[in-house]
């Protein structure tokens, strides 16, 4: 996504020069949130990306990983040969992360690519035994599909709750019942301490039946290809891009899951996985290309996810909220969770209730201060919470 969409965004704002985009994937470039949904069960359309990219001049050059950059020369290293560049961004993305122990051992899979996804469909198919480890965003999204498919589903959390890291107890817990009522089992606070033929051991000694293995633990920025290049990295392995988007190299930009950037909203550097950023980011980058250099990059971060029949999406950045206030009754099929900091609106999560989302989407925005109690009010709309 945040390749494809920095190419378009510069051909339309108005970037005459050629636009080569490299990709290790040797499929034509396709969008990521179908992967754990309609490509794993079979149904809907491909998932690649509906663009033209001859008529757009831009020129692909897929299956061809790229090794390393070698800023002075202004090239970038690959199987095929040095590729030069005026201007380069950085749109590798995230990696998953592997389960110790366990790379590359048969029947254990990650999902990330549309080959990890056609992989895993037979799987389904065959309605086998699958043990998830990670009630995550991909864990939970892994096991909705797998019991749409009729599989006996696992869920194996190393935390007391899913999301454990994401969103704080109060959010969480609602969601742990979402597992029992798919018919998924889940475990929480149980390690894997290996995985053997037909099964996986946890730490406790408990032995869970596994035909297959999906593996959703997290996932950390691809940047390993640029040790040495001079690239400034974070602890977290996240390209340190300012609030334009623009690295620790000149005429380089990083965009998407790659690249952490400055909030002067929420004063500090968020790294934000998800597919918003990588729609939202490219513009900003392309608007830097062609010289618009005051476009600052600061957004309201945003996600979705569908899982077990519901439809969840958070706005914002909770981490420095100092008040959660909850809308409507988690044990219902919609309610929502609004967190202030000194009373201004700064996320909110919503289940089943789009217009909260929409509404509280805006307001984060204008930074609007809510009155707590007309928020905890379901019936009242968000909007005329504020005070």
């Amino acid at each position: 996504m945040a390749g494809v969409q920095t190419a378009v965004a510069l051909r339309e704002n108005g970037y005459g020069g050629p636009v080569t985009l490299i990709g290790a994937e040797p499929h034509q470039p396709y969008d990521r949130p179908p992967l754990s949904k309609a490509v794993l069960l079979g149904t809907g359309d491909s998932p690649a990306f509906d663009i033209d990219f001859a008529g757009l001049s831009v020129e692909l050059r897929l299956g061809l990983e790229v090794t390393g950059l070698r800023p002075g020369a202004r090239e970038l290293d690959t199987p095929a040969g040095p590729v030069p560049y005026d201007v380069l961004v950085l749109a590798t993305g995230a990696e998953p992360i592997a389960l110790p122990g366990a790379e590359g051992a048969p029947g254990v899979h990650l999902l990330r690519t549309l080959d990890d996804a056609e992989r895993l469909r037979p799987v389904l198919e065959r309605r086998s035994e699958i043990v998830v480890v990670g009630a995550g965003w991909i864990g939970a999204e892994f096991a909705t599909a797998a019991r749409a498919a009729g599989c006996a589903v696992t869920v194996v959390e190393a935390a007391d709750l899913p999301f454990a890291g994401v969103l704080p107890p109060e959010a969480a817990a609602p969601m742990a019942d979402w597992y029992a009522e798919s018919g998924a089992a889940l475990l929480t606070r149980a390690r894997v301490a290996g995985v053997g033929p037909g099964e996986v051991v946890l730490a406790d000694g408990r032995r869970l039946p596994a035909d297959a293995v999906v593996v959703g633990i997290g996932a950390r920025p691809a940047t390993g290809w640029l040790t040495g290049s001079g690239i400034a990295l974070g602890p977290d392995g996240s390209v340190t891009a300012d609030d334009r988007l623009r690295t620790s190299l000149p005429e380089v930009y990083a965009v998407g899951d790659v690249a952490s950037f400055p909030s002067a909203r929420y004063g500090e550097r968020l790294l934000v996985h998800h597919w918003d950023n990588a729609l939202q980011g490219p513009r900003t980058v392309a608007a830097q290309i062609v010289g618009e250099s005051d476009q600052v990059y600061d957004p309201v971060p945003y996600f979705w996810s569908e899982q077990f029949g519901r439809f969840v999406q958070y706005a914002g950045h909770h981490a420095a909220a100092d008040t959660l206030v909850r809308r409507g009754d988690p044990a219902e099929a919609a309610w929502s969770v609004v967190w202030l900091r000194d009373g201004i609106l700064v996320a909110l999560l919503a289940v089943g209730r789009p217009r909260d989302l929409a509404q509280g989407r805006k307001l984060i925005e204008a930074k609007a201060r809510l009155d707590p109690e007309r928020a905890a009010d379901a019936s009242v709309a968000l909007r005329k919470a504020v005070l």
